[in-house]
């Protein structure tokens, strides 16, 4: 079984009789060492303390080395959670085997009273609602469970933190257990949780106390960002934004601020720091969470290899990060700005790729090197090999002595290539004759998936949609943006995202110009998942007067010339 392993370290420990685990081991390692632990081939297993939620391992003997951990936002040591020490307690005595377990916690001497006192007296369970109400609240008044502040206090009389409230409220900072101290702290509370609603613009409340969603609580609720992080995004995002713009608001969202900073790590990200390329904006430090987000997303475009601590945040921070362009995407598209919507779709496609969009494309097809690429530019063939579908039309043999990768691995680049989305896209503006200024105009917008299902199985056709990107951590269904925009005043009239499996008929509605003319509207078709495989078609557009305006303008000319 060590010789199954894949981590060097791992095998030596194992023939000793010691297995040892950790967030950032393959999956294939962890239930290999955990496997040997049950059966009984090893008789140690170390493991990371906050890892003790995960573990489902027990044993007779149990023995927590400190109780402490660095905390590199604060830059000192704290103490672990108590709910965590009593987890791991939990772990000595394996059912049906013991008849009684013993865990050993090792500590500074001066702690010892006080967490026996803590381990051994029953441990009361309080809320932490209060510190999350903000979003919770957001969402019900997105979804008109809460339309007024009334509403708001009949919403916490039914939660934990209500009851929590009257049996505890030193701890909740109550001033009493009377009905009337409750009251007066309840509606404190909400008042000052809409105030910051309405000031974050996600909710707007009327003098009585009446509470309706604005546009920002909507995308808020929708893809679960916390409100602070709308706030910031609709405060920074600008007509002029660029990729890298998008880029620093993305990691400047207070999802990311729960982000580790472990001791020793601010000599390494400032080390990564200096290699970037874009250098951190000048308030930047190497201590906060956000900074660190910022650096580890670069780091993942450049693919640059990591420690395997900062390889597991980069994860969170890619995982994460779709969802929040998604929204970041929306915010703009409300404020009718093209360029920074298209940079944050551009941003999108670099997350699930992991590579800068001026790299060359090829890049993201599974094991492709710089030496292959640089093959594929010396290529004397008919047709320069430039995009995926060039590495696709290529016979067999100039294919393999370009790559000269072996079979498995040619088998990742064939999943690659099929997967790649290849779509007809058609449109047609309903009564394009017949479009006035100021009113609704439909695109009707038909996206077809270029595949040939003959040679297809079932399993094949199931797969479709699902993305081939090696450096994105978890499994992801492709999606695409239909966006219908003009390039030159930098406009956005509609938005759409879509997921295609083989056929779709989608319909943008937008308003035409106030302004009668002629237009050149651009209708774009946008990946969020790969590089290089955007679309774009133009959209004339002729606009004619306005019914009222042109009847004013006779009723003008008739008066003028009674006159």
């Amino acid at each position: 079984v060590a010789g199954q392993l894949k981590d060097v370290t791992l095998q030596q420990v194992v023939t000793a009789g010691v297995g040892f685990i950790h967030e950032g081991m393959l999956d294939s390692n962890w239930d290999a060492v955990t496997q040997l632990f049950r059966d009984g081939s090893l008789s140690v297993l170390v493991c990371p303390f906050d890892l003790c939620w995960r573990v489902k391992e027990s044993s007779h003997l149990v023995v927590i080395m400190g109780t402490e951990t660095y905390d590199g936002r604060e830059r000192r040591y704290v103490d672990y959670p108590i709910s965590d020490l009593l987890h791991m307690m939990g772990k000595a005595s394996r059912q049906a085997i013991d008849s009684s377990g013993r865990c050993v916690i090792l500590c500074h001497t001066p702690k010892k009273e006080h967490l026996k006192k803590l381990l051994y007296d029953p441990l009361p369970i309080e809320s932490h609602l209060d510190h999350y109400l903000h979003d919770h609240f957001n969402s019900e008044i997105v979804t008109k469970t809460i339309g007024s502040m009334q509403d708001a206090v009949d919403y916490i009389t039914w939660t934990f933190f209500y009851r929590r409230l009257s049996k505890n409220p030193n701890y909740y900072n109550v001033q009493g257990t009377s009905n009337e101290h409750l009251s007066e702290h309840l509606s404190e509370m909400v008042e000052t949780i809409l105030g910051d609603l309405e000031e974050s613009k996600c909710c707007q409340m009327n003098d009585e106390g009446d509470v309706s969603p604005l546009n920002l609580g909507m995308i808020a609720a929708y893809y679960y960002v916390q409100y602070t992080t709308i706030e910031l995004i609709a405060s920074s995002v600008t007509a002029k934004t660029k990729t890298r713009g998008v880029m620093e608001i993305l990691s400047a969202a207070s999802e990311f601020a729960s982000l580790p900073v472990r001791r020793g790590e601010e000599k390494n990200l400032r080390i990564l720091g200096r290699k970037l390329k874009y250098q951190l904006p000048e308030t930047s430090q190497y201590n906060d969470s956000n900074s660190k987000a910022l650096i580890l997303l670069q780091c993942h475009f450049s693919r640059t290899t990591l420690s395997t601590d900062l390889r597991i945040d980069q994860k969170k921070i890619i995982s994460e990060g779709i969802n929040l362009i998604q929204a970041i995407v929306d915010v703009i598209s409300s404020n009718g700005w093209l360029k920074p919507a298209l940079a944050a779709m551009e941003l999108s496609q670099m997350v699930v790729q992991g590579l800068w969009n001026k790299d060359n494309i090829l890049l993201q097809i599974p094991h492709f090197t710089k030496e292959i690429i640089e093959r594929c530019e010396n290529h004397d063939g008919e047709e320069p090999i430039e995009s995926v579908f060039d590495i696709l039309s290529l016979e067999d043999d100039v294919r393999n002595d370009l790559l000269r990768l072996p079979e498995h691995k040619m088998a990742d680049v064939a999943v690659f290539c099929n997967s790649y989305p290849n779509i007809d896209v058609g449109f047609k503006v309903q009564d394009a004759d017949d479009v006035t200024a100021g009113d609704p105009v439909e695109v009707i917008i038909t996206l077809e998936r270029d595949i040939d299902e003959e040679d297809m199985d079932e399993d094949e056709l199931n797969q479709l949609g699902i993305v081939s990107a090696p450096l994105y951590p978890k499994e992801k269904r492709e999606n695409c943006w239909l966006v219908i925009g003009d390039t030159k005043n930098n406009t956005l009239y509609s938005l759409k995202r879509v997921s295609l499996q083989r056929t779709q008929k989608v319909k943008l509605e937008f308003m035409a110009p106030e302004e009668a003319g002629d237009y050149n509207l651009t209708l774009f078709c946008m990946s969020d998942s790969y590089l290089d495989c955007d679309q774009e078609y133009q959209v004339p557009l002729s606009v004619a007067v306005a019914d009222s305006d042109s009847g004013e303008d006779d009723n003008d000319e008739s008066s003028s010339g009674e006159d």
